[in-house]
């Protein structure tokens, strides 16, 4: 075919028809080329439509490699470099610029700004000049502005209080909380109390170093006899080295005993004074559930007070405490128990204890008890007694400790042993030997002002020590020089 309808036909068509005409004429050419040795060299050279369409082939598929590279090469800092560097690098944000997962809308790029720190204008190092400075500049304070806000917003949550919660309350269970584990209702009448502590020193601290301690309940439980005024005197000097303690005295009896009110408060440490009598159908058994009743009130006073913030602890008024005592229970955070020393056959009762954990107990009498300690051998946090609506200690003597420590929802692994592993004993179950009312036959009219007798034997007798009478017994002996006198001799 002539060039000239080469030429005729090079303006009708395309560069894809080209590229098909010209493929099979240069493989024509190449064969003629090589099965006839003796051509010209006008023959032998390629044509120059032929040469013409073979360059541009040449340039098309050198073309087609190179972008397929740059193609590559954008895929790849696409999905490996950082949100910053393809914003840098003009390529976008992709996907991790999406709100989906992210954090008030700032996603994973506002994250790196909060987490390294940068200047404002970092991103220009990687930008050109004019426009597009102008515009990243914009979107920079933008996203600072946002910064800044979320920042702010974090700041003002984290200074916020956190609310405390609500202590929890568990619901009557019959399988814990028998008949027995009803809400108190006792019959409760405060005779006087004081919340003033007029204590300037306690074991050679002022008491202004004691402020931020919790305050122990001591609760005492008593009843009218001889010894009574002697055993609270004698505890009362215990207490006054203890700082941060509010003492709550429980009298069995129905009317409030004018003597003991005085005697409280001369002490000078807060207290509560209160009758709370044992109902009649319990006080001809035997035995007796001495005490219970005063628990009960004391443990009432506590709950009409909201006391949330504190420690528990019954401490009978014959009882012999070390002060160490107090420094062992106040840190209760739970229920804490100790040894007990003087009690029944053992001459102990108490915890025992492995590897800092109590697993049993020791004590001469367990009678199915599954908490088989004295009433003075444990403590119990307030705010722990608080989570259990139905705390008792039911008229059952014997049972006391075991039943109250039942209806407070008690587990082995919350107990918490004091005293030193529960290797020293830190109270004493001491007894004072009880005798009847002291008689003193002695006529009224010697009972005056003229001897100290007369406000001396009223003394005792507001005390429950002693009392006198005229015609019973045998007359009071009044001696001198080691002979027995007459009282006109002496009194008149």
């Amino acid at each position: 075919m002539s060039s000239a309808h080469y030429q005729a036909l090079e303006p009708q068509t395309s560069d894809e028809d080209n590229e098909d005409i010209e493929r099979p004429l240069h493989q024509n050419h190449l064969r003629s080329s090589y099965t006839s040795s003796s051509s010209s060299s006008a023959c032998n050279a390629p044509h120059p439509m032929v040469r013409k369409a073979s360059g541009g082939v040449a340039r098309r598929r050198c073309i087609l490699p190179l972008v397929g590279v740059a193609l590559f090469f954008v895929a790849f800092c696409y999905l490996t470099l950082s949100g910053d560097t393809r914003i840098a690098l003009g390529l976008g944000g992709g996907s991790e610029d999406s709100e989906e997962g992210s954090h008030h809308g700032l996603g994973k790029q506002g994250a790196l700004f909060m987490a390294t720190p940068r200047p404002a204008d970092w991103l220009l190092r990687y930008t050109r000049q004019g426009a597009a400075r102008t515009e990243l500049q914009d979107i920079i304070n933008d996203r600072t502005q946002e910064i800044t806000a979320y920042e702010t917003e974090l700041r003002l949550d984290s200074q916020e209080p956190n609310p405390k919660k609500p202590p929890r309350r568990h619901r009557f269970k019959p399988k814990y909380h028998s008949i027995n584990f009803r809400p108190l209702n006792e019959s409760l009448h405060i005779c006087s109390e004081s919340y003033e502590d007029r204590r300037q020193f306690m074991q050679d601290k002022p008491r202004s170093e004691y402020g931020q301690l919790p305050i122990i309940y001591f609760v005492t439980p008593t009843y009218p006899r001889r010894e009574q005024i002697p055993e609270l005197t004698r505890l009362a000097h215990t207490l006054l080295h203890v700082p941060r303690l509010h003492w709550l005295v429980a009298d069995d009896q129905e009317k409030c005993n004018g003597y003991m009110d005085t005697l409280l408060n001369r002490f000078g440490m807060p207290y509560t004074h209160m009758v709370s009598p044992m109902p009649s159908k319990f006080r001809n058994e035997k035995p007796a559930p001495r005490g219970v009743a005063n628990r009960r009130a004391a443990l009432q006073w506590l709950r009409q007070h909201n006391l949330t913030n504190g420690v528990l602890y019954f401490g009978d008024d014959d009882n012999t405490y070390d002060l160490r005592l107090f420094s062992e229970i106040r840190k209760t955070q739970r229920v804490s128990m100790f040894p007990v020393g003087l009690i029944a056959d053992y001459g102990v009762s108490g915890p025992v204890v492995r590897k800092g954990k109590v697993v049993a107990f020791l004590d001469s009498w367990v009678a199915g008890r599954r908490w088989p300690v004295d009433m003075a051998g444990f403590a119990v946090n307030l705010e722990y007694m608080a989570q259990y609506p139905y705390v008792n200690m039911p008229y059952k003597p014997g049972y006391e400790e075991d039943l109250f420590l039942r209806s407070i929802g008690l587990q082995m692994s919350l107990i918490e042993p004091r005293g030193n592993n529960c290797t020293e004993i830190l109270v004493w179950h001491t007894q004072t030997k009880s005798k009847k009312l002291g008689m003193v036959r002695l006529e009224s009219k010697y009972l005056d002002d003229r001897s100290n007798l007369g406000a001396l034997l009223l003394n005792l007798k507001l005390m429950g020590v002693a009392s006198t009478t005229e015609n019973e017994g045998r007359n009071a002996l009044i001696s001198k020089n080691g002979k027995e006198k007459p009282h006109s001799a002496i009194l008149s």
